[in-house]
């Protein structure tokens, strides 16, 4: 048995004081899947009193290695940290209940990698587990979401913005277009009804887009901790509107809106000059005509009823983008990261703003 294996080496404890270094390990482990289900399981921040680790470092509360390290949130093994760093073998490890090692993966990474395959060590037995990455406790319910609505007719540049805010300011942009279509392509009984909808020529239940939101919403808050989400194209209608008061409840606080309106002579040239570079078969005068009375008959009545409420934030996109890309971030900024809202253009916000041509397709 190796160092790591053996357990501690030095158990003397160290004063407190002398590990301030550190921000508090505020982060969650959740392991699945593995060979071994015994490893399977939640992984909290370690509580193991400072100790002198294999390689000679003294660690801190909740650090091991000067890495952040977990116990078992069941308290079931032998050794603590049993979710840790090793500086002597640069790798992180999982234990077995008994402290032997099950699971390494060799890195220099800050925290234990989520995106790669670990390798099954001696004591552990293939496959090696899946390690997911909390920003708060799952056992706890989801942190709240700060939700604002984004609509606007076709051609007012919603996807655009949205693009924006996220790529600059560090909101997060959903679409539900691409949240039915990422089930669709999972398969199941879900995808089943979104496909027999769509086929029908029908709407997707409201129930399934709105469960479809707030579990993204949930999942992006407890793996990445960001909490700002821009919900692009919802709620399309009253109907939607009244799926999120079913899954949310009438009591809670409706978010804002971000109304992108814009005269139908603008938007008829843009989509037209648009139809050059994207060939979509909807990009035509027939189709443009048809979806914005759509648009007016379905939506306009829900922005209706958030301007009756005050919470509507209209937009003229007849502007050109970096105005409207001003008046957005105006309209984000109580709750955007100082950081996110200071920091120079990126390369692509500016290729977004038009600010630089976008590479051309080889």
């Amino acid at each position: 048995m190796d160092a790591y294996g053996a357990g501690l080496l030095d158990t003397k404890t160290y004063p407190m004081a002398d590990f301030n270094e550190h921000e508090p390990n505020t982060l969650f482990i959740e392991v699945t899947g593995a060979g071994l289900p015994e490893v399977d399981g939640l992984f909290v921040p370690s509580t193991a009193p400072p100790a002198q680790s294999e390689s000679g470092t003294v660690s801190s509360p909740g650090y091991w290695n000067g890495k952040m390290a977990w116990d078992r949130a069941d308290g079931a093994s032998a050794r603590s940290p049993s979710l840790s760093y090793s500086n002597s073998y640069r790798s992180w490890r999982i234990s077995r209940l008994d402290g032997h090692l099950a699971y390494e993966i060799t890195c220099d990474d800050t925290l234990p990698p989520t995106d790669r395959e670990w390798n099954v060590y001696k004591k552990g037995v293939a496959p090696p587990p899946k390690v997911v990455l909390h920003h708060s406790d799952p056992r706890e319910p989801s942190p709240e979401s700060n939700v604002i609505f984004v609509l606007g007719g076709p051609g007012t540049g919603k996807g655009t913005m949205c693009e924006l805010a996220e790529t600059q300011l560090g909101w997060t942009h959903l679409s539900t277009g691409e949240l039915l279509r990422e089930v669709q392509q999972g398969g199941g009984p879900r995808a089943a009804v979104i496909d027999e909808s769509l086929e029908a020529g029908q709407l997707v239940p409201n129930e399934i887009v709105v469960t479809l939101l707030q579990q993204a919403m949930e999942r992006i808050i407890r793996t990445t901790g960001k909490n700002n989400f821009l919900l692009d194209g919802f709620p399309r209608s009253l109907n939607n509107l009244e799926a999120w008061y079913e899954i949310y409840g009438r009591e809670t606080a409706l978010p804002r809106m971000l109304y992108l309106e814009c005269p139908y002579e603008v938007l008829v040239q843009r989509i037209l000059g648009r139809a050059n570079f994207t060939g979509r078969r909807d990009d035509n005068i027939e189709s443009i005509r048809m979806r914005f009375e759509t648009f007016k008959a379905e939506t306009l009545p829900t922005v209706e009823f958030f301007r009756g409420k005050d919470l509507c934030v209209e937009i003229d996109t007849s502007q050109s983008r970096q105005a409207v890309y001003a008046e957005i971030k105006d309209s984000l900024a109580e709750f955007t990261a100082p950081d996110a809202a200071d920091q120079p253009l990126t390369e692509k916000s500016e290729m977004l703003l038009g600010l630089r041509p976008f590479p051309r397709r080889k």
